[in-house]
C-alpha cells in the first residue's frame, strides 16, 4: 500500500507487531499507526504474541480515536483470526493485507519500528519487562508530541493528527 495519497487522518491505520529482547526474555510490541499524521494511536507489550495482544491494541485505537476508513496488516494469524477480522468488518473498515513477505506495504508502522528502535530501544538494555514498558510509553509520547517529523514538513505527529481531525470536522458541519 505504501505511504502514499494519503489526504487526512483516519484514512488508513496500520498496525504490525515487533520483537524486543529483554533481560527476562524476548517481549511483543504491537502498535497501531495512522498513516496521514504518522501518530501512534495505541501500542501494548505482552510476553505472548497473540490475538489477545493485538486485540488489546485494535480496541484502545479505536475507543479513543474513532474508526479509520482502511485498516492495514500483515497476514500473521494474530490479524487474519476471526475475532480480529470480525471486529473490523463490525464496525465497516476495510480490510487491507500486504502481500506475503512484503514489509513495504506496511512501512509507516515499519518505518516507525526502525525509529523507536534506533533512537532509543537498541540504546538501552532493559533488565525488566516493566523498564522496557515505561521507556517506550515515554519513547511513544516524545514521538507522538515532541519529536519532529521531516515527511510531515517538521511538524509533531498528534498536531497533525488533530489538525486534519478538525478540519474534517469543520468540511462536514459546512457541507
Amino acid at each position: 500500500m505504501g505511504c502514499y495519497n494519503i489526504s487526512h487522518a483516519n484514512q488508513v491505520w496500520s498496525t504490525d507487531i515487533t520483537y524486543i529482547k529483554t533481560k527476562e526474555g524476548m517481549v511483543y510490541l504491537a502498535a497501531i499507526i495512522d498513516w496521514h499524521s504518522k501518530a501512534v494511536l495505541a501500542h501494548k507489550i505482552s510476553n505472548t504474541m497473540d490475538s489477545f495482544l493485538v486485540m488489546d491494541v485494535l480496541d484502545e485505537a479505536l475507543s479513543l480515536y474513532g474508526t479509520p476508513e482502511i485498516f492495514n496488516t500483515d497476514q500473521g494469524s494474530q490479524y487474519t483470526s476471526e475475532i480480529h477480522t470480525q471486529r473490523l468488518k463490525n464496525k465497516g473498515i476495510t480490510i487491507s493485507m500486504d502481500g506475503k513477505g512484503r514489509a513495504t506495504d506496511n512501512i509507516c508502522i515499519e518505518r516507525f519500528w526502525r525509529s523507536a528502535k534506533c533512537e532509543r530501544i537498541y540504546l538501552n538494555e532493559y533488565g525488566s519487562i516493566r523498564a522496557l514498558i515505561e521507556d517506550v510509553d515515554d519513547y511513544i509520547e516524545f514521538y507522538n508530541h515532541q519529536r519532529f517529523h521531516e515527511t510531515l514538513d517538521y511538524k509533531k505527529p498528534m498536531n497533525v493528527y488533530r489538525e486534519s481531525i478538525l478540519a474534517n470536522e469543520q468540511q462536514n458541519e459546512a457541507a
